[in-house]
């Protein structure tokens, strides 16, 4: 595996990728060693790219809009696991909590851990 430095959003999708594939190597395999330097590359260019968004904690529609704008998830996607345009609209713009169901559906769909999304957050009252 060729091992670059990760200089453009480009390169780093293709980290991502490339960690996706890797993920779950035994440690000190050939794998686990190019996980391990991977990680760490991934890790400092995201701290400089958005230096901002680590020192702050994310919530759950955080992370749902990194699924949606960085790992090529959509917002249609996330309306059929949701159950509607409208109702996803609402997660998203955080004026509708996530539920369990929800959730369960996000983690079973996306591979995105429950713990992420169970997190609490502020959501803001629509008018009515």
């Amino acid at each position: 595996m060729d091992i670059r430095p990760i200089r453009t959003d480009e390169d780093h999708r293709a980290a991502l990728a490339a960690i996706e594939k890797l993920w779950g190597a035994p440690a000190g395999s050939p794998e686990g060693d190019a996980l391990d330097i991977l990680v760490t590359l991934v890790e400092a260019y995201e701290e400089r790219r958005w230096p901002l968004r680590s020192r702050r904690r994310f919530d759950p529609v955080d992370v749902l809009r990194y699924a949606i704008d960085e790992l090529g998830h959509t917002q249609a996607e996330f309306s059929k696991i949701v159950g509607s345009r409208a109702r996803a609209s609402e997660v998203l713009a955080r004026r509708r909590p996530l539920t369990l169901q929800m959730i369960q559906k996000i983690t079973a769909n996306w591979r995105i851990p429950a713990d992420l999304l169970v997190r609490p957050y502020r959501t803001t009252a629509s008018a009515a």
